[in-house]
């Protein structure tokens, strides 16, 4: 897609007005300034100068424009964040789209189309309604997520797409059709109980569809979904986070379950913050999508030997990405999955999600709860939950949880260290950048992203100066004092700063930019800002004289080789009398 969308976007759009639609952010002088979304703080770290149209994090230090805001936010590419920004800017992003756009128009045009005429399929078609009430679903929550009805007609959505003006060809790319061997097309759904898979804003990607009881003893299996699209990818998809992340943010944890039911049976009942897999197993791209929200997580999974397997291989992997886990087991020998539950004890699982437990405590009471076991059985059970907390990723979880397997098993830790040295980690950790940990902390804008670079103290401390300058005008004057011992950059933005009218290279632009915004902090940070100011000049002097002292060392260890005596004689004087006004600063 061609650049003019992008620039007409920030020309249009407001970087503050765009990121406070999904943040709070207060106003402190020309800057906005709040909580990361991006990493759990209590103090803001994180400022939007908007005649910049810029935002960074001097927590976890990323920044950039407000295309790249949205795209981190939402988790979505370049493209999505230009329509959604388009709209909002009031610009026709159709025209700056090419062929291949199009073509993902289409798909979600032909999605959006085929959920309607399922939706109104099941209020025409008593038995798929009643069934699906049976089930324990409300016409309100039936209406609220759309829900419909595949007729048992082999081209009924076929032939109402092709009346809306879909070629074949684009229907069978969908997925919603298929052909067969003599080239006629069928349609992929039928006698099924509809739900539409909608994205992250509320677009149909898709559908999954559960076979009506009175076809359940055809080999047709029990769920159907679309196929993997240019729209539709199943690793990267959740059920229901389009409504529930707003609520996974409040609450700041996400409960996760296995399915469709399981989701709109919890939705129904009160759990708003909830979402599921939808009939694949987590993946790391599924952690990413919840981690934007939270990182809190709480298993609901199935009462069943499978059901038990999917929750401790999603454990394994959410721990391995840093995230907090929780469980709920449902121990009940009569219901099998969240939707049974809600359906028979209504509210019971929103009363008790507060007694989650630790998904550590989990797997403790499953492998260690036999009492009196031989060694045979207790070395195989402690070496079960040596993996568990060899795949954590946090090393005071790990330090914690020996400490705990130690206790309870009466096995030294040094023995157990050794036997964890032995096991092979089956679950590798995601990457820092995807599991959204925190970067180095030397970073600062570039072209709308961070690079990294390691910074020397006094590069540090001279950022600090011009920060707290930028924050208090009436510091500019005392700097000029210390300007001989700023780096070159600092020096040219201090000048510019005393002149609005110098032209800095980009890179020095830059970094003036991410010091306005640091400007912003600077203040607040520190209770007393005239006491750190001066306290960083002063040492900011001194760098600056153990500088001159070691050039003068130099020039004292050339006299001595060179046995030039009134050179040597000049430069020991020089030396002492640099060490006496370092004394003084």
């Amino acid at each position: 897609m061609p650049g003019g969308a992008a620039e007409q976007i920030k020309e249009r759009l407001d970087v503050a007005e765009i990121i406070r639609s999904y943040i709070p952010i207060q106003q402190a002088g020309k800057y906005w300034k709040g909580n990361c979304p991006f990493h759990k703080e209590k103090t803001p770290s994180f400022v939007i100068t908007p005649e910049k149209q810029i935002w960074h994090c001097f927590g976890c230090n990323v920044g950039g424009d407000v295309i790249s805001f949205v795209m981190r936010y939402e988790n979505i590419d370049f493209t999505e964040a230009i329509k959604i920004l388009g709209e909002k800017a009031g610009l026709d992003i159709r025209q700056f789209s090419g062929p291949d756009q199009r073509q993902f128009e289409i798909l979600y045009q032909i999605n959006n189309v085929a959920k309607d005429f399922f939706r109104d399929a099941l209020w025409k078609v008593s038995e798929a309604l009643e069934y699906a009430r049976g089930r324990g679903l409300k016409d309100e929550t039936l209406k609220d997520f759309e829900v419909g009805f595949a007729y048992d007609t082999p081209e009924a959505l076929l032939q109402n797409l092709l009346k809306a003006g879909f070629r074949p060809a684009d229907i069978e790319r969908s997925g919603l059709c298929v052909k067969n061997e003599r080239g006629a097309y069928r349609d992929r759904f039928r006698n099924r109980l509809m739900f539409p898979l909608y994205n992250q804003f509320g677009k149909t990607i898709g559908f999954t569809g559960r076979i009506m009881p009175n076809a359940e003893h055809l080999d047709l299996g029990k769920y159907v979904n679309s196929p993997e699209t240019p729209i539709f990818h199943k690793s990267k998809f959740l059920f229901g986070l389009h409504k529930a992340k707003g609520a996974i943010r409040e609450e700041n944890a996400a409960v996760l379950v296995e399915g469709q039911m399981d989701f709109l049976m919890m939705w129904q009942d009160g759990v708003k913050n909830c979402v599921a897999t939808s009939g694949t197993a987590l993946t790391g791209e599924h952690l990413i999508l919840l981690k934007r929200a939270s990182e809190n997580l709480i298993l609901i999974f199935d009462n069943d030997a499978a059901g038990q397997t999917a929750m401790e291989r999603a454990i394994d992997l959410a721990g391995a990405a840093d995230m907090a886990v929780k469980v709920l087991p449902l121990e009940f020998p009569d219901l099998k999955d969240p939707a049974d539950v809600v359906k028979a004890k209504p509210g019971l699982i929103k009363e008790i999600l507060g007694k989650a437990e630790p998904a550590m405590k989990f797997y403790f009471r499953l492998y260690l709860q036999k009492s009196g076991m031989d060694s045979v059985e207790l070395k195989k059970s402690s070496r079960a939950v040596l993996e568990k907390i060899k795949g954590l990723a946090s090393p005071v979880e790990r330090a914690y949880w020996m400490r705990e397997l130690a206790t309870r098993t009466g096995i030294e830790e040094k023995f157990l260290h050794e036997e964890m040295g032995q096991i092979k980690t089956a679950m590798k950790q995601e990457p820092a950048y995807r599991t959204g940990r925190s970067r180095s902390m030397n970073q600062e804008i570039k072209d709308g992203g961070v690079t990294s670079k390691a910074q020397s103290r006094k590069e540090l401390m001279g950022e600090r100066l011009l920060s707290l300058a930028m924050a208090k005008g009436e510091f500019l004057e005392n700097l000029k004092v210390v300007q001989d011992s700023l780096l070159p950059s600092h020096r040219q933005i201090l000048e510019s700063l005393q002149n609005p009218e110098i032209q800095l290279a980009a890179e020095e632009s830059a970094l003036k930019d991410m010091l306005g915004l640091r400007s912003a902090l600077a203040v607040e940070e520190n209770s007393n800002a005239k006491e750190a100011f001066n306290l960083l000049l002063r040492e900011i002097k001194r760098e600056g004289f153990k500088e001159k002292r070691a050039a003068v060392a130099g020039k004292i260890r050339f006299a001595e080789l060179q046995k030039d005596e009134e050179a040597l004689k000049l430069a020991l004087k020089e030396f002492d009398q640099i060490s006496k006004e370092m004394q003084n600063v």
